[in-house]
């Protein structure tokens, strides 16, 4: 199993930023994709952005040029940089982890979401 616990979160005037960390543990071994989600009241769960064990990042269209992915590989942490914040980010925000096994086996994980509240 894998445990993720997410941190940074609040509220913020539009315009300005956030950080938001996301530590993995328990069974940490073969994870290679970590990422963020997150869900708006009323609407759907969607990807916010995802980065590989390799680096390689991937952004959902409204948040390219704000937000930034990184991660610590070493330290089984994520960050997700969240710059010029709008209303429309505001949601809850989940730390994702995924293990992918050479027969394709897939195992997702959770965190249990943090608050952002971006005031117009």
């Amino acid at each position: 199993q894998v445990q993720l616990v997410e941190s940074g979160g609040g509220l913020v005037q539009a315009g300005g930023s956030l950080r938001l960390s996301c530590v993995a543990s328990g069974d940490t071994f073969s994870i290679n994709v970590m990422g963020w989600y997150r869900q708006a009241p009323g609407k759907q769960r969607e990807l916010v952005s995802t980065i590989t064990s390799g680096g390689s990042t991937n952004y959902q269209d409204s948040v390219k040029g704000r937000f930034t992915l990184s991660r610590d590989n070493a330290k089984n942490t994520v960050f997700l940089q969240m710059n010029s914040l709008k209303p429309e980010d505001t949601a809850v925000y989940y730390c994702h982890a995924q293990k992918t096994f050479a027969d394709r086996t897939t195992y997702h994980f959770w965190g249990q979401g943090t608050q952002v509240t971006v005031s117009s």
